[in-house]
């Protein structure tokens, strides 16, 4: 269990994908993802595992949901600066998650 306190130190928003390809240096299939948090965040990248449902560029334009102030992840050469959520299905790959209506990047989920 986790108290509230612990809940609100996670900075969940809402992101707007700008970019996606192949992350060739991963271990297992994955894409690196530019995605913008609005004016007060800006553009940040993501590392995702999720080639079994997106093609890069089917990705462009979709809306996700991060957590934003993780500290940079390496993954090869690659900085990962957030982390994009998802569920996974019944294979184990990952479902993204997404508002239902289309939202202002950048805003806070609470």
């Amino acid at each position: 269990m986790i108290s509230w306190s612990d809940f609100e130190k996670i900075d969940i928003r809402v992101g707007t994908i700008q970019s996606a390809e192949p992350l060739e240096s991963a271990r297992k299939p994955a894409y690196k993802l530019s995605i913008d948090f609005g004016e007060a965040l800006g553009i940040k990248r993501s590392s995702a595992q999720i080639t079994a449902h997106y093609t890069p560029g089917e990705l462009i334009g979709r809306q996700v949901v991060a957590v934003v102030n993780f500290p940079p992840k390496q993954i090869g050469r690659f900085f990962s600066e957030c982390l994009v959520l998802g569920v996974y299905d019944a294979n184990n790959d990952v479902v993204l998650l997404r508002p239902d209506k289309a939202l202002p990047p950048g805003l806070k989920i609470g």
